[in-house]
């Protein structure tokens, strides 16, 4: 980022193009739920507001140029925050900040987007440190401080009041009166889904910040302006305080410092800007920059509004929030552009920390065996009884049922791992399931359910030629009656293997690998079962079936019910009749998770999958997975018990209740 030249004059900047009203996924001031924010730290000039305002325009300038349409500023930054005794020059400080108030004023006058900017104010015989809230050249508030540092290296209460000092609700300043105080919201027309909340640096380290009560009364997007200086842990600690604290009030975040140019004295001051989103990190700059520096980046206002709906403890505990009062805004036009400044994960439900890799496989395995070592007890089974298929699903049940040995002190020999060939098994996954179970050091029982689902075929008077979904799950339902038989003779659980996505999708035959005693993987979507199989692998304590688990991973996924090919390969690949389970997870968690609607999924599949899926593909397949999904949920609401992993699940007895009779007609005529 360049050097600003201090010195420059900023001239009035043009309104944003109209034509942006008619964008594709526009609504208010957010597309597709996406708003732009900056947090931005101007290079600061002690007690010199004509060039700090002028340090500030410019940062204003390349905010707008990449489409900010909410900017934060740090705490005093017309004046510089280490102004110390100087702030009492009321002649000449003070006034000179109101006058670089004024300028900033005049010279944003044709913009919409909203600036925070912090200034030291003279009024009621006491001095304020304040925050002013501009937009389209109007002073919409002043943002007293609410808490006053007055320990260690902070002496401000020498010079400020805290706002619950102030004697009247507005201050005139500039020839107006202004709504004045800590308890402003910020709202913009017809947006419920956006409104803004400010505090200043120390409200936020106190137990209870300003902001938790400008949360619960509506607003979405909390921003700090500040002033915490440098010190040996303080930036890891200051980064938790700001994620936390966005989690705890489901919000965005910004946090704007300011930087090493008011590092005087005894105090050193890095610059550090951040956003987080309900308790992710989206954005921090790198601290100790000489230049001037900017973090942008789009927030979801959309999601933040959908998880405050969800949660609904949150509105219950508004009515111990402070009263609030209403600041109407302008509608803030979205940025020019569509593309998302911000990255969009493929693959939602995989841990993307290959550094924590290990503790967080460990962590999923834990609660599989919790969950299945709890039931194993309280049904008193002697055995755990699982089909086993050589495909990625059962081998992961393979691998929990084994640990949860491991967890009860005993022998892997009481798994019975059944493997049914059938008309579509091939010879790589019969014999792979063989060795895998052989490895692991189970016991093994092959039973061949080709005899019996003709017999059955015959009985019921379908051909053996014929190849219709009858055909395919004659044999699914062949293979659970199998195993719950199995159960009653050996006093074992049937421990179910069918995945998270194959429920979303209802590709699971009803009657079928639908049901089992209790299910570990029912809340484990396609995606993190590889991963889980894949970092099984690499676990010493599956040394054993590395070998197998590498080669089951290899595997193409398919239900094998049609007959293999004429060399014996598979022939029935499951992402060929569905499609790619990467992007129906990555669909399930955004309708789901996010309660996102379907032409936000598109724009976020589209960037997510850029370069992998063309636009056709992507909307090709959502629609699949919403007519699926629709069709299905008769079989999610009659599913076994199985462990919630994750912060998606279709338990209907926990996460998800769906009338099974709903259609999507209304989901599909958005796109």
């Amino acid at each position: 980022m360049r050097v600003r030249n201090a010195a420059s004059s900023a001239e009035p900047f043009p309104y944003a193009c109209p034509e942006d009203n008619v964008a594709k996924g526009m609504s208010g001031s957010t597309r597709h739920g996406f708003f732009r924010v900056g947090a931005g730290c101007p290079r600061a000039h002690i007690a010199d507001p004509a060039r700090n305002v002028a340090e500030i325009l410019d940062l204003v300038s390349e905010a707008r140029g990449k489409g900010v349409q909410l900017l934060v500023t740090p705490e005093l930054g017309i004046t510089s925050y280490t102004a110390a005794d100087l702030f009492f020059q009321q002649s000449l400080l003070l006034h000179a900040a109101e006058e670089a108030l004024e300028t900033l004023r005049s010279k944003t006058a044709r913009l919409d987007m909203t600036i925070a900017v912090g200034l030291p104010l003279a009024r009621d015989s006491r001095l304020w440190n304040a925050a002013a809230i501009l937009q389209k050249g109007v002073i919409r508030g002043l943002i007293l401080k609410s808490y006053i540092p007055n320990y260690k290296e902070f002496y401000e209460g020498r010079w400020f009041s805290p706002a619950r000092e102030a004697v009247r609700p507005e201050f005139e300043i500039l020839g107006t009166r202004v709504p004045a105080g800590a308890d402003l919201v910020f709202r913009l027309p017809g947006e419920d889904s956006l409104a803004f909340g400010f505090e200043i640096c120390e409200d936020l380290w106190v137990p209870s910040p300003p902001s938790v009560a400008l949360a619960q009364a509506g607003a979405t997007v909390l921003a700090n302006l500040s002033a915490s200086n440098e010190g040996i842990g303080k930036a890891d600690y200051r980064r938790e305080l700001v994620k936390q604290h966005s989690g705890r009030t489901l919000s965005v975040y910004l946090f704007s410092n300011v930087g090493v140019h008011e590092s005087t004295t005894d105090l050193v001051f890095g610059g550090h800007q951040m956003v987080a989103e309900n308790g992710v990190l989206l954005a921090e700059n790198r601290r100790f920059r000489r230049e001037a520096d900017l973090v942008v980046t789009d927030v979801d206002v959309e999601r933040i509004s959908v998880e405050r709906l969800r949660q609904k403890t949150f509105g219950e505990n508004g009515g111990n929030s402070r009263s609030t009062r209403t600041v109407m805004l302008e509608p803030i036009m979205p940025p020019r552009s569509t593309h998302l400044l911000r990255s969009v994960d493929p693959h939602p439900f995989v841990p993307n920390d290959e550094g924590n890799l290990a503790a967080r496989c460990a962590e999923i395995f834990e609660i599989q065996t919790t969950g299945l070592a709890r039931r194993w007890e309280h049904t008193g089974s002697q055995k755990l009884i699982l089909g086993l298929s050589g495909g990625l699903d059962s081998s992961l049940a393979l691998i929990v049922a084994a640990r949860t040995c491991g967890l009860l002190g005993r022998s892997r020999k009481t798994i019975l791992a059944v493997t049914m060939p059938g008309f579509g098994t091939s010879r790589v996954t019969r014999s792979l399931a063989l060795r895998l179970a052989e490895a692991a050091g189970v016991s093994v029982l092959k039973i061949d359910i080709r005899a019996a689902c003709e017999r059955h075929l015959k009985d019921i008077g379908l051909s053996t030629r014929d190849r219709s979904i009858a055909f395919e799950n004659a044999q699914a339902r062949e293979r659970t009656q199998v195993l719950m038989d199995l159960a009653n003779k050996e006093n074992g659980l049937v421990v179910g293997t069918g995945d998270l996505s194959e429920l979303a999708l209802g590709f699971a035959t009803f009657g079928g690998d639908h049901l089992s005693m209790y299910n570990v993987n029912g809340s484990v979507p396609k995606t993190l079962v590889r991963f889980l199989v894949r970092a099984a692998s690499q676990d010493p304590l599956h040394a054993a079936e590395k070998k197998a688990l590498q080669e089951v991973l290899q595997l193409p996924i398919s239900p094998e019910l049609l007959p293999p090919g004429s060399r014996g390969e598979i022939s029935q690949m499951t992402e060929d009749i569905v499609g790619p389970y990467e992007l129906h997870d990555f669909f399930l968690h955004a309708f789901l998770r996010m309660g996102a609607s379907p032409p936000k999924m598109l724009f976020l599949a589209k960037a997510a999958f850029a370069g992998t899926y063309n636009g056709r593909q992507v909307k090709k397949w959502l629609r699949v997975f919403l007519e699926r999904f629709f069709a299905a949920q008769f079989k999610r609401s009659t599913l076994p018990d199985g462990p919630k992993v994750g912060s998606v699940s279709l338990s209907p007895r926990g996460d998800f209740r769906m009338p099974s009779d709903a259609k999507p007609d209304a989901w599909l005529k958005q796109f």
